[in-house]
C-alpha cells in the first residue's frame, strides 16, 4: 500500500529496520550525543516489561501494519479540525519508505530542549534550517536533502533482514510536549493529541495508546516498539 502523500515522481528509499542498534548508529552519526541518548527495544506493554526500559524516556517509536482499517481511521482523523501546540515539531512525509527516519526526526525535534545536539552536526543544521518551516516545507526540505538520503541508505542497508518489495508497515512517534501526549505520523496532516502526559509517564501513556491500536489488529504480528531514553 502506497504511503499517503507520495507523488508518482516522489523518491522512494529503502525501509529502515526496527532495530535499536542500527538506529543508534544512525542517530549518533548525525549529531545526537552518544553519551546522552540511546534506543532500546520495548519487549512488552505490561507494567513489568515497561519497567525494564531505561528511564527517562524521551520518545517512543511504534511500527504498525498498514491495513484497510488503519487507513480508514486515518481518513476519519483527517476530517476532524485539530489545533496543536506550535511548540510541537512536526513534518509531513513525502518520500516513500522514509517513515523510520521521519519518526526519528520527530523524536529528536521534540527533545532538543532536553538534549543539546553536537554543534555543527547534521541534526544541528537540519533543525536550525527547518525551525520556521511548516510541515509541508520540512517534507520538501528532507526530500531534497542528499546528506540525509545517504545516511538513511547506509542505515537501511545495515539491517539484518532483506527489504521487502512491498512495504506494509509504518513508523509513528509518540512524545510529550507541554504536558500533552502527541502522536506524530508523517502520513497525517498534523499531530494527534492523546491527552495529558508527562516526561515520567510518557512510556506508560504511549503504551496505552499502542495497546488500543494493537487490539484493533489482533491477527497481525507486525508490531514493534522502541524507546529513546536519556542516559543518566
Amino acid at each position: 500500500m502506497a504511503t499517503v502523500d507520495e507523488r508518482p515522481s516522489a523518491k522512494r528509499w529503502l525501509p529502515l529496520e526496527a532495530n535499536p542498534d542500527i538506529m543508534n548508529q544512525f542517530l549518533w552519526g548525525l549529531g545526537l550525543p552518544e553519551d546522552e541518548v540511546e534506543c532500546f527495544d520495548v519487549f512488552g506493554l505490561d507494567g513489568e516489561l515497561l519497567e525494564m526500559v531505561p528511564k527517562p524516556v524521551l520518545a517512543v517509536l511504534f511500527l504498525y501494519p498498514i491495513t484497510s482499517q488503519s487507513e480508514e481511521e486515518r481518513t476519519q482523523q483527517e476530517s476532524l479540525t485539530k489545533e496543536s501546540s506550535s511548540k510541537v515539531y512536526f513534518m509531513k512525509q513525502t518520500v516513500g519508505n522514509a517513515c523510520g527516519t521521519v519518526g526519528l526526526l520527530h523524536a529528536v525535534g521534540n527533545f532538543t530542549s532536553e538534549i543539546k545536539l553536537l554543534e555543527g552536526s547534521y541534526f544541528d543544521r537540519f533543525f536550525k534550517s527547518t525551525a520556521d518551516m511548516d510541515p509541508c516545507q520540512r517534507a520538501v526540505f528532507l526530500e531534497n536533502d542528499r546528506d540525509m538520503e545517504v545516511a538513511h541508505s547506509v542505515a537501511a542497508a545495515a539491517g539484518d533482514t532483506e527489504a521487502p518489495d512491498k512495504v506494509d508497515t509504518h513508523f509513528m512517534c509518540f512524545t510529550c510536549v507541554d504536558g500533552e501526549l502527541f502522536e506524530l505520523d508523517g502520513k497525517k496532516s498534523s499531530p494527534i493529541s492523546h491527552g495529558p502526559s508527562s516526561p515520567s509517564s510518557l512510556l506508560q501513556d504511549a503504551a496505552k495508546v499502542i495497546q488500543e491500536m494493537i487490539q484493533k489488529n489482533p491477527d497481525s504480528l507486525n508490531f514493534n516498539v522502541i524507546a529513546l531514553s536519556k542516559k543518566v
